[in-house]
């Protein structure tokens, strides 16, 4: 197998988009699948973009688990070695509802819990301790033994370069916020970038302003803090500088995807060596992309593309 450049670990599921836009969930007549799943749609935006990446997770021993397993290695490109089989649990599944499309609410069914929230260290290749980038999200320690796996992981990584968290708080997959912020707070101490959006960062480090929440990303220990702030930009700080990337504008679709395409085109700017804000500039790029197409994993964009709405910008 050619060396990976990209691991992520986290949750996978089929995403069901309705072919029916602007109604409830209850007029809608017919769906579209696709994967869905931050991670794994980090992963997928990266292999688009030429990157060797893979995802740890799990699936159900089921029709939709063998979807996925499928799709990924030969629709995506993503490598599939680490998608193991829960011979106890189903398939995560996602509904989406296209309104507001801005920000569309997710119907999660993961009764009794989602397969990936049965990671154990068995599930986690040698690739993590050395691979280019490591992409780890923060649902991961919502559960056990999917929190102590990964812990493990990012101790034994010991802030390798690229170790990168993103704080995806999902408060259906957590008891309350508090455990959210004790669990995804601890994780920072072990990364060296962290990504999120304001209300991310304030359960991970209890500070929504992002130049606080920056500071206080910096002060444990992350060498790239990335704050995602909506239609204000992003704010890129280092311990030596920081920076505010303006938005680019696009006509929302469907909000979902966006986010990944912005961290998989950031993976792709970390292993080029790319400066911060130029990293983050074409994570941007991406993210607007996505934000003015209909699904995830289908949607992410190439690296064309990305040159060619920043060209126009």
């Amino acid at each position: 197998m050619t060396e990976l450049e990209l691991l992520t670990i986290g949750r996978v599921s089929v995403d069901l988009y309705p072919q029916q836009s602007g109604v409830p969930l209850s007029e809608v007549s017919s769906f579209a699948k696709s994967i869905g799943g931050s991670p794994t749609n980090v992963a997928v935006a990266a292999a688009r973009l030429g990157r060797r990446a893979a995802v740890v997770t799990r699936v159900g021993d089921d029709g939709f688990g063998a979807y996925i397993r499928t799709a990924l290695a030969e629709q995506y490109g993503v490598v599939n070695d680490f998608v193991s089989v829960d011979p106890d649990l189903r398939t995560a599944l996602a509904f989406c509802a296209l309104d507001p499309p801005t920000d569309p609410p997710l119907l999660f069914y993961r009764e009794p819990r989602g397969p990936d929230m049965n990671l154990t260290a068995g599930d986690i290749p040698s690739a993590a301790y050395t691979v280019g980038v490591l992409w780890v999200a923060g649902s991961r320690f919502a559960q056990e033994p999917s929190r102590s796996a990964v812990r493990a992981v990012l101790q034994r990584r010991n802030r390798a370069e690229h170790t990168v968290l993103d704080l995806d708080y999902r408060p259906s997959f957590w008891a309350s916020a508090a455990e959210a912020s004790e669990h995804i707070g601890a994780a920072v101490e072990w990364a060296t970038v962290a990504v999120g959006n304001r209300a991310e960062c304030e359960i991970a480090v209890g500070a929504a302003d992002p130049d606080r929440a920056a500071d206080r990303l910096l002060e444990r220990g992350v060498q790239l803090a990335v704050v995602k702030m909506g239609a204000d930009g992003v704010l890129v700080a280092t311990p030596e500088s920081r920076a505010r990337v303006s938005p680019v504008p696009v006509e929302v679709v469907c909000g979902l995807g966006a986010g990944d395409a912005f961290g998989g085109s950031l993976a792709d700017g970390l292993l080029g060596g790319l400066d911060p804000v130029e990293t983050v500039t074409r994570a941007n790029a991406a993210g607007a992309i996505v934000a003015g197409r209909l699904t995830c994993a289908d949607a992410m964009p190439t690296r064309a593309e990305i040159d060619a709405v920043l060209e126009a910008a």
